[in-house]
């Protein structure tokens, strides 16, 4: 997954090269458009997320992905949205903060045929703050924010008081594994959680309640 990076948030994401604009690719992991590679913009502070990464959470959600309703809160290379669209979402809306990434995902959608996806070019944070526009909210939402930025924080307050969940929703935060907590609300209940390397990412539920509590950074064997 290779998210949201502007360049106003771009250099807590340490990227190991700085390669040529336009250069990359994302490869679809399974589904309708199974191995599939899209072109991506390599920009300053771009992350792809590792497969390995993208298929244990797939793995995770293989029961809930047909159908649902999927945000993409940071979206780049639009990876988890696209992957959660080959494998028969209802319909996915992923925001992007650089122009010419959300351009290159408009232009791949284009190249998919998809017609269930729409792309914001826009601030997240700002997106968020204006609440959900439609009358159904999301069922399955990625937070893969810039790390060192407090965004994954400020996304998670935003999402659980503007609207944005269905009941039962579940949610994928993917942060930096030296953030040794955050916020959670209680009614977002932990059901998967995994470290691979710099990487920390979890899987949550959220259940309506209304009491926040502070969670500790742990890995969970699964």
């Amino acid at each position: 997954m290779v998210k949201n990076r502007a360049a106003n948030h771009s250099a807590g994401k340490n990227p190991t090269t700085k390669q040529k604009l336009g250069s990359g690719q994302v490869r679809i992991i399974a589904g309708q458009w199974r191995s599939r590679k899209l072109t991506i913009q390599d920009l300053d502070g771009l992350r792809p997320t590792t497969d390995r990464v993208r298929e244990t959470l797939f793995n995770w959600l293989a029961g809930d992905i047909a159908h649902a309703r999927v945000l993409d809160c940071f979206g780049g290379s639009g990876a988890l949205a696209l992957e959660a669209l080959s494998r028969y979402a209802a319909y996915a809306k992923i925001i992007e903060l650089q122009r010419s990434a959300a351009l290159q995902l408009k232009a791949n959608l284009q190249t998919l045929q998809c017609d269930k996806a729409d792309v914001i070019h826009g601030d997240t944070l700002a997106v968020l703050q204006q609440g959900c526009e439609q009358e159904q909210g999301f069922d399955i939402v990625f937070i893969d924010p810039p790390f060192r930025k407090d965004l994954a924080q400020k996304t998670i307050q935003l999402l659980d008081s503007q609207g944005w969940l269905n009941d039962g929703a579940l949610i994928y935060v993917e942060i930096e594994s030296e953030l040794t907590h955050l916020t959670i609300p209680a009614h977002w209940h932990t059901l998967k959680e995994k470290t691979a390397g710099q990487v920390s990412y979890r899987l949550y539920q959220y259940q309506q309640d209304s009491v926040t509590i502070e969670e500790e950074n742990h890995a969970v064997a699964n």
